[in-house]
């Protein structure tokens, strides 16, 4: 299964281009917005893979690609999975 497959099978809404994943989250107000960012980054740690994360006041984008293999790899549908089931 290639990666367009994977993505396509275990995500919801989440766009693949330029050997990067990405999917925007819409919180009802910045506190909860924030709140979810600390999410990430404690899930982001434990799996010891992060995000770059882009804050637009109740708007969060968050984008996965494994840099040093420079493309999507498992350890990013992963992470997006787990970010996705809270």
């Amino acid at each position: 299964m290639n990666i367009q497959e994977q993505i396509d099978t275990n995500l919801k809404d989440w766009i693949f281009e330029n050997n990067q994943i990405r999917k925007t989250y819409q919180f009802d107000n910045f506190v909860k917005a924030i709140n979810f960012v600390n999410l990430v980054a404690s899930l982001a740690e434990k799996a010891n893979h992060h995000p770059d994360i882009f804050i637009q006041y109740s708007k969060v984008s968050i984008t996965l690609s494994t840099h040093d293999a420079g493309e999507v790899t498992q350890k990013d549908i992963a992470l997006a999975s787990e970010i996705d089931s809270h």
